[in-house]
């Protein structure tokens, strides 16, 4: 039953990413251009996205999911220096492709070799990331 829960939750995921035009990388690109010819309507999808989050954290306090597990606790509110260096290679990559990851899956049904090169890229990213997070604690703490 989870697991069906979790494909439809996925599918709607995924279909709200196309309707939305999060898959494409013109138009999430028009979005971060901010001095050229910025494309606002992305902000619509933030914000269908942040202000029914903001609600469900709020709802979800002293419950637990019907499908056993447990829910996810708020993120610390702390800003250190993995967010913010996290943050910056992930809107330099998103900005430079046009794709994050979850459009990026979404992505692959259109074909082509950008999606698959794109995706290649992200694991690869996602492999080194545990090295270059100890360098990074590393410099953190001898600073």
């Amino acid at each position: 039953m989870r697991a069906l829960f979790a494909f439809l939750a996925g599918g709607l995921f995924g279909a709200g990413l196309l309707i939305s035009g999060m898959t494409d990388t013109t138009k999430v690109q028009g979005w971060l251009d901010v001095f050229g010819e910025w494309d606002p309507t992305l902000a619509f999808v933030l914000g269908g996205a942040i202000l029914p989050m903001a609600v469900a954290w709020r709802f979800t306090v002293g419950r637990k999911p019907q499908l056993g597990g447990a829910f996810p606790p708020p993120p610390e509110p702390k800003l250190g220096h993995n967010l913010v260096i996290g943050s910056v290679l992930f809107g330099a990559g998103w900005g430079l492709a046009g794709l994050c990851p979850g459009p990026a899956m979404a992505s692959l049904s259109y074909g082509g070799i950008g999606g698959l090169v794109f995706l290649a890229s992200m694991v690869a990213g996602m492999t080194a990331a545990p090295r270059a997070r100890g360098w990074v604690d590393g410099l953190a703490g001898s600073a």
